[in-house]
């Protein structure tokens, strides 16, 4: 069926937002939790309410039913706060409804410094958002998170890919169910420009340099790329997604994986490679920067303008994730047939196949009271995952595959969601969030704005960022 176009009516919050977050040195989440952040309110997108019919009360008897649960209170922390919390409260009242629990619900912007605070003083919350692995990970070396209960895991295990359940997991033992999510491997382009001029949705790597060659043929004054890194004290982490990007569906999941836990260095052959492979786009004055000016200027572009020529008609193709929605100026339409859309960044062989890079977080309790395992058990199911994405509206998506794509608002979340669903598609989380701060929000952020604004060799990159690497 034909699905409803989205029109944003508001956009540059939600980015703002997105890029003051990066810098922080726990998260670290490169934009991780934009999608809920800073969703964009839109026309006719608002959020739908949720009811207590919709979910079944005799889920929660496991732990005792509303007879042994009511009058107990939980305590949620997370990163995200109002208004982008009051989706999340809505989602709870019907497990209230249900177990005659309150959660509380606390949104705070000094998360990542307080939260450790808390849990070293013995003051740790029932449940928090995390939003990276490496954070849960610290948790967990406290010794202050509780493993979920059985029916958290079996949820996991039915519902989503074997990648997210690995991220929840620390040394082998599951810890944190996945909560909300985001696709970075998104290039956004304009449908009537596509149609107008004949060209086809690349799908692999020769077919989006060979469309970028003709694009630059057809019409030297309509660069075929427009793109921009600069994110004040966080630039440089846009182009650490192009390289991501391009270093799992070139060399695959393994060299991924080990890329990030530094078993292979930053300067190995296959890295090199990748960089240089995104250099034939990103350092090419033939492809780039349509309206904002050359090679160079990538540097400088804020990340949130970075898109915005495909509007005026002058670059054909932006390389952003999908929270890069929230962007688009008021009355623009994101749709097959919009203003805006995007595809998936292409696959490099059939050998190695389709990947996506992106990010989430994830639900770590630090008890395991029945009122906080009931909490944890409920935001683990597709029930939840289904009132979410209706009390949303766009902007916000998980990977439960038992998410129904209908209650997904804007088609770049059904798109997103449709391929975070797929298991035939490689997920990885965001490489440089897994990195230590040192490398991953530190010397790759400022070595690839150099490799752009001071035109620095793939090589000297990855020798200076592997020189930067810690010792332990």
């Amino acid at each position: 069926m034909r699905r409803t176009p989205v029109t944003f009516t508001s956009h540059r919050r939600a980015l703002t937002v997105a890029a003051g977050s990066i810098g922080l040195a726990i998260a670290l989440s490169s934009c991780a939790s934009a999608e809920e952040s800073g969703a964009a309110s839109a026309e006719n997108t608002a959020g739908q309410a949720v009811a207590s019919s919709e979910i079944d009360c005799s889920q929660f008897d496991e732990f005792g039913g509303k007879d042994a649960l009511d009058g107990k209170e939980v305590e949620v922390y997370t990163t995200i706060v109002a208004p982008e919390d009051q989706p999340f409260i809505d989602t709870f009242a019907p497990f209230t409804e249900c177990t005659g629990i309150t959660v509380n619900y606390n949104g705070s912007k000094q998360f990542e410094a307080q939260l450790p605070v808390r849990v070293q003083s013995g003051d740790a919350p029932d449940i928090a958002f995390l939003p990276q692995p490496g954070l849960l990970q610290r948790m967990v070396a406290t010794g202050a998170v509780a493993e979920p209960p059985a029916s958290v895991t079996k949820n996991v295990d039915e519902n989503w890919t074997a990648a997210w359940k690995e991220y929840g997991s620390v040394d082998g033992t599951f810890y944190a169910a996945p909560l909300g999510a985001n696709v970075k491997s998104f290039v956004w382009y304009s449908p009537k420009a596509f149609s107008d001029a004949g060209y086809e949705i690349p799908k692999t790597w020769d077919e989006l340099i060979a469309l970028s060659d003709t694009m630059a043929a057809d019409n030297p004054d309509v660069k075929p790329w427009c793109a921009g890194i600069g994110s004040d004290a966080a630039t440089g982490w846009p182009a650490t997604d192009w390289l991501e990007d391009t270093v799992l569906r070139q060399h695959g999941p393994d060299v991924y994986d080990q890329w990030i836990a530094h078993e292979i260095p930053f300067n190995d052959p296959r890295i090199v490679q990748s960089l240089d492979t995104v250099g034939q786009v990103l350092k090419n004055e033939e492809y780039v920067n349509g309206g904002l000016g050359g090679v160079t200027s990538i540097a400088t572009t804020p990340f949130q303008d970075a898109g915005l020529p495909i509007l005026q008609g002058q670059c054909m193709m932006h390389r952003q994730a999908s929270f890069y929605q929230a962007n688009w100026p008021d009355g623009t339409t994101v749709a097959e047939d919009g203003d805006v859309f995007a595809f998936p960044f292409p696959e490099f062989s059939a050998e190695v196949g389709q990947g996506i890079v992106g990010g989430g977080e994830f639900v770590a309790a630090f008890n395991d009271e029945p009122a906080t395992q009931a909490l944890q058990y409920y935001i683990s199911t597709s029930d939840w995952a289904n009132l979410k994405a209706k009390a949303t509206g766009p902007g916000w998506f998980n990977a439960n595959k038992g998410l129904d794509l209908d209650n997904l608002s804007s088609p770049i979340d059904r798109l997103a969601a449709e391929q975070l669903q797929d298991d035939s598609v490689t997920f990885r989380f965001d490489a440089s969030d897994l990195m230590p701060a040192a490398i991953g929000s530190g010397a790759e952020w400022t070595q690839l704005t150099a490799w752009i604004a001071e035109g620095k060799s793939s090589q000297e990159v990855a020798d200076a960022v592997e020189a930067a690497w810690p010792a332990s």
